[in-house]
């Protein structure tokens, strides 16, 4: 019997199969994130400034669930900063070069850029723009006032994606985890993105926000939207996140 797609992805990322890798044979390793040449760029609040009401970690862990409604009260650019530091921000360079983050990731490759829908936050026009981790800033990709839109038809028409105050999109660099570990490089990136999102959650709830993980979308869609060639540079996950009321 033949075996079904994800069977034979299963069998083809095992490390038997895995050959001499480009870190092997002392090629150069790629950058560690995309630069912003020519993009206009937005401060944001530095991680240790942002003020958070201190919380208990049992009662956000046991808080935490998907949340798809959301109030009209924007977040702050401050809350914005918050959430972004702790699902990709850096902490340190090491001399490798590597990034050690605030998540976990195979083998310190980081292979995420974090894309940010804006619908609501305060000091940020709307529009779509990208998190530069290294610098702790924020690249404007668009601020096309049809950009909503059309990020919510490419997430099969999920109306909380329009109706949050932000969403999340998460696109992986495959060639900075396949350098290291070839083509098991395609499990991890999924391991990456659910502990990313993971913190995502945990981070706003406490700030008072809701969040719910998006896995269904169109690929081709919205890889063509963000301007991604959808073979190394691909969508793999998103979230939207939003201020709530009493559940």
């Amino acid at each position: 019997m033949s075996k079904s797609v994800g069977q034979e992805f299963i069998e083809k990322t095992k490390y038997q199969y895995l050959g001499e890798s480009d870190q092997m044979r002392e090629l150069p390793q790629p950058e560690l994130a995309w630069d912003a040449a020519g993009q206009e760029v937005v401060d944001l609040p530095k991680a240790d400034t942002i003020d958070v009401p201190p919380c208990d970690f049992t009662l956000v862990s046991n808080q935490r669930k998907s949340w798809r409604k959301y109030t009209a009260e924007p977040i702050s650019l401050a809350e914005l900063a918050y959430l972004l530091w702790h699902t990709q921000g850096v902490k340190k360079v090491t001399n490798r070069p590597a990034t050690v983050r605030t998540v976990p990731s195979a083998g310190a490759r980081h292979p995420l850029e974090t894309y940010i829908l804006a619908n609501r936050v305060e000091g940020l026009q709307p529009g779509l723009y990208r998190y530069l981790a290294l610098e702790h800033k924020l690249a404007v990709v668009t601020l096309d006032a049809g950009i909503s839109q059309r990020i919510e038809d490419n997430c099969q028409q999920q109306p909380f994606v329009g109706t949050s105050a932000v969403t999340f999109i998460w696109a992986a660099d495959i060639y900075r985890s396949v350098w290291r570990y070839q083509e098991r490089s395609y499990r991890y990136i999924i391991l990456d993105a659910g502990h990313v999102c993971q913190n995502l959650y945990l981070a706003a709830t406490a700030v008072g926000c809701g969040c719910c993980a998006i896995g269904a979308f169109d690929d081709d869609q919205i890889n063509s939207t963000l301007g991604l060639n959808g073979v190394d540079r691909f969508v793999v996950y998103a979230a939207s996140l939003g201020k709530i009321g009493l559940a």
